[in-house]
């Protein structure tokens, strides 16, 4: 059976769910990975306001769209960040910000990360996709330089804020896929390894496998898969194309705007980028990942109503199913 290929909802929460709704369904996604922000999915209404849950499944299947994961990046964000900001004020509910005092917002946003397994429980899937934000991205250039025991504390306080909130998608039978990239506490292979050590590697915790973020810091998406492969809880489908080579254009982006041609990078169209895209999937065949596809639309030099459609085709067309276990037994009796 082919894997669905959703849509993820959070670049398009600018509009009402219905509307995002009718688009995939026109265009031809089997399905949404919808994003707790917008109108979309509001985590405090899903858990007290009779009725909610059952319109957002009505909404679904007026349209014949499933869903197989909700995302709750945002708050996610704030439980490990360090500094706290104007930033996060940008992007959390208003509830989660309160006041603004840092510590306040994090543990604000911790409760937030439980009710948001809790209510993804309620609405019917398994996966919560999210970033988990951290303490120490702000050492990343290790100047001044940092000492180890300044990491350890970082992968400590991981730990400490996040293994409460697993708890609760243990006792309710729901995962997090944290997304791997850069700003969290997990942003490459050896610190999605450090990461997965600091929780005693528990099953509650996965990953949200884009290899977008990968080709950004020249690591390899193919091995990723197959190194991680009883960890990929989640895919999404995001290109990106790096533009360094003249001498002025780095990996760091320089401050400057996502379309800014003067990058040394940027998200693009599925398939017009430097993901290895067939191989990525053969590779999710051979670790027999049979999750959804979301298509995570973040190109700012296309006119999304044109590269949304586009990319599901790309995704559609080259997601091909490993072969069966028939042809497989054919195949080694030659």
């Amino acid at each position: 059976m082919a894997r669905p290929i959703t849509l993820f909802t959070g670049q398009w929460a600018d509009l009402p769910f219905e509307e995002v709704c009718r688009l995939a369904s026109e265009w031809g996604y089997d399905g949404l990975e919808i994003a707790c922000w917008g109108d979309h999915f509001e985590v405090d209404r899903a858990l007290t306001e009779d009725g909610y849950i059952e319109r957002k499944h009505e909404q679904l299947a007026k349209h014949n769209l499933k869903c197989w994961a909700i995302s709750n990046h945002l708050v996610g964000q704030a439980v490990c960040d360090h500094p706290i900001d104007e930033r996060h004020q940008d992007i959390l509910p208003a509830a989660v910000w309160g006041d603004g005092d840092p510590e306040g917002v994090r543990q604000r946003a911790a409760d937030r990360m439980k009710d948001t397994a809790r209510a993804a429980a309620r609405f019917g899937v398994r996966t919560v996709v999210g970033f988990t934000g951290s303490s120490i991205w702000h050492t990343v250039a290790m100047f001044p330089p940092v000492p180890e025991s300044m990491i350890e504390r970082g992968y400590a306080d991981f730990a400490a804020r996040w293994n409460p909130i697993l708890d609760v998608f243990d006792s309710v039978g729901v995962r997090f896929a944290h997304e791997v990239h850069p700003s969290e506490i997990a942003y490459d292979y050896w610190t999605t390894r450090r990461t997965l050590e600091a929780i005693g590697n528990r099953a509650a915790f996965g990953l949200n496998w884009d290899p977008s973020h990968f080709v950004w810091q020249d690591l390899d998406p193919v091995g990723f898969i197959l190194e991680f492969r009883d960890r990929i809880y989640h895919v999404d489908c995001k290109d990106a194309k790096v533009r360094t080579g003249d001498g002025r254009r780095g990996r760091l982006s320089s401050h400057l705007p996502w379309a800014d041609l003067r990058r040394g990078w940027d998200f693009v169209s599925t398939g017009h980028g430097d993901v290895p895209w067939e191989d990525c999937f053969r590779a999710l065949n051979s670790i027999g990942y049979d999750g959804p596809l979301s298509v995570e639309w973040e190109d700012a030099g296309m006119d999304r109503l044109v590269g949304a459609p586009e990319a599901l085709q790309f995704v559609r067309r080259l997601a091909f199913d490993a072969p069966s276990a028939a042809f497989d037994a054919a195949f080694s009796s030659r």
